[in-house]
C-alpha cells in the first residue's frame, strides 16, 4: 500500500444485505474520523461495517450490538484474529448431527413460513453442529455466514413478510435472483470464502460485546472516539421485527412465544431507541454517559424522530456540532433511505473552553466598580 496507515485495506468487508448498513458510506464517514484515535467504540454496530473500518485503521476496536446475531459477526470479523473455517470444520458442520434430536426449532416454527421442510431440517442440523467447532471464533463465523445465507435466500433479505415461498415459486423473480431456489447449503459455501478472507489481525485486542449500550458505557474507559448509529426512529426498519429469524436461530429460543404470520419472537428485547416515547430520554442518557469520550460521530437521517434541528439542539448541550449531509440518489430499502432522503452525520467535538485572563478579569471588575 502507498501509505502504511492503509495497510489493512486489502481486506474486504463481506457485503451485507441489511437495511441501514453503512458499507456504502464508509469513505464518506472516514473523512471525519480524527487522526489521533487509538481506541474506538462502535455502539450500535449492526452489520459491523464501520467497526471493520476502525479495525482497518488499526484502532483498538470495541464493537457492540444488543442483538446477538450482529454480535456474532463482530466476534467473527472484529475480535477474531486468525480463526477461519477449514475443510474439517465444514465436515463437522455438514455431518448428520449427533445432537439432532434436541434441535428442531426451525422445522417446528418456520416450515412453510420461510422455508420448505427439508431446508428447515438442514438449518436445525447445522445449528446443532455449531457448538462442536473448537473455538468461539469459528462458531461465530458459522453463525455469521449462515445468517447471511438466510438473508440471501429470502426475497428482500428480511423476515417481516410472509411471501418468501410465494416469491420462490415466481419464475420472473427467480430470473432476477436465482438464490431464491438455491439450497441454503450452497449459498453458505459460496459466501464462506469472502468471510474467511476478511479475517486479519490488526495488532490490537479488539472486542465484540452483546449489550444494551446504556448498560455498557459505564463499564468502559479510555475511549477516544464513539460512533453512534442508532435505530432511525420512525424512519428505518424495526430491526428485531425485520431480522427476528436470525436472532431466533442464533439464540435458539426455548422460552419465547412466536407471534403473527412471520413467527416473530415475543417479548422483544428492549432497546430504548426505537419508540418515540423512549428515544429522547434515551439519547439524553446516552450522551451523559459518553461525557468522557472526546469525539463522537453520529449517523442519522432527515426523516427520523426527533427532527434534525431538535436533535442538534440535544447534542449541542454536550458537544460542538458540525453537520454533514449525503443525499441518497437511489433507494436502498426502508423509507429512511429512499431516493432523495438524506443521510446525516453529526461530527461532534469537545466544546471550546473560553478563559478570561487574570488581567482581563481585573479590568472587568474595575470597570464594574
Amino acid at each position: 500500500m502507498l501509505f502504511d496507515e492503509y495497510k489493512y485495506f486489502d481486506y474486504q468487508f463481506p457485503e451485507p444485505q441489511y437495511l441501514g448498513a453503512k458499507h456504502t458510506h464508509l469513505s464518506w464517514i472516514n473523512q471525519y474520523i480524527p487522526k489521533n484515535v487509538e481506541t474506538a467504540l462502535d455502539a450500535f454496530a449492526g452489520s459491523q461495517s464501520v467497526s471493520f473500518l476502525f479495525k482497518q485503521l488499526e484502532f483498538r476496536t470495541i464493537t457492540n450490538d444488543f442483538l446477538n446475531f450482529n454480535n456474532q459477526i463482530g466476534k467473527a470479523l472484529i475480535e477474531n484474529k486468525c480463526n477461519k473455517l477449514d475443510d474439517d470444520d465444514l465436515m463437522t458442520l455438514l455431518q448428520q448431527s449427533p445432537n439432532k434430536n434436541d434441535f428442531h426449532l426451525m422445522e417446528d416454527i418456520f416450515t412453510d413460513v420461510f422455508f420448505e421442510r427439508d431446508e428447515a431440517v438442514f438449518l436445525d442440523n447445522f445449528r446443532a453442529n455449531i457448538p462442536l467447532l473448537e473455538t468461539p471464533y469459528k462458531q461465530a463465523m458459522a453463525f455469521a455466514v449462515m445468517n447471511r445465507s438466510m438473508t440471501r435466500k429470502i426475497t428482500m433479505g428480511h423476515f417481516a413478510h410472509t411471501q418468501a415461498l410465494v416469491y420462490a415459486g415466481d419464475p420472473e423473480r427467480i430470473k432476477r435472483n436465482r438464490s431464491l431456489i438455491r439450497p441454503i447449503r450452497d449459498l453458505f459455501l459460496d459466501l464462506l470464502p469472502s468471510y474467511n478472507n476478511a479475517v486479519f489481525d490488526n495488532g490490537q485486542d479488539n472486542k465484540s460485546v452483546n449489550e444494551n449500550i446504556l448498560d455498557l458505557l459505564p463499564k468502559l474507559s479510555n475511549i477516544d472516539l464513539v460512533y453512534f448509529d442508532p435505530p432511525y426512529c420512525d424512519s428505518h426498519a424495526d430491526y428485531q421485527g425485520f431480522y427476528h429469524l436470525l436472532e431466533t436461530y442464533t439464540e435458539y429460543w426455548c422460552d419465547k412465544e412466536f407471534v403473527n404470520g412471520t413467527k416473530r419472537y415475543e417479548p422483544q428485547r428492549y432497546s430504548g431507541f426505537d419508540k418515540k416515547r423512549d428515544v429522547i430520554t434515551s439519547f439524553e442518557k446516552l450522551f451523559e454517559l459518553s461525557g468522557e469520550i472526546p469525539y463522537w460521530l453520529i449517523s442519522y437521517n432527515d426523516r427520523s424522530y426527533p427532527g434534525i434541528a431538535e436533535f442538534q439542539k440535544i447534542i449541542s448541550k454536550y458537544r460542538d456540532v458540525q453537520i454533514e449531509v449525503k443525499t441518497y440518489q437511489n433507494g436502498r430499502g426502508g423509507k429512511g433511505s429512499v431516493a432523495g432522503s438524506q443521510e446525516i452525520l453529526f461530527v461532534c467535538k469537545p466544546k471550546k473552553q473560553y478563559f478570561v485572563s487574570t488581567i482581563k478579569q481585573k479590568e472587568l471588575e474595575y470597570a464594574e466598580l
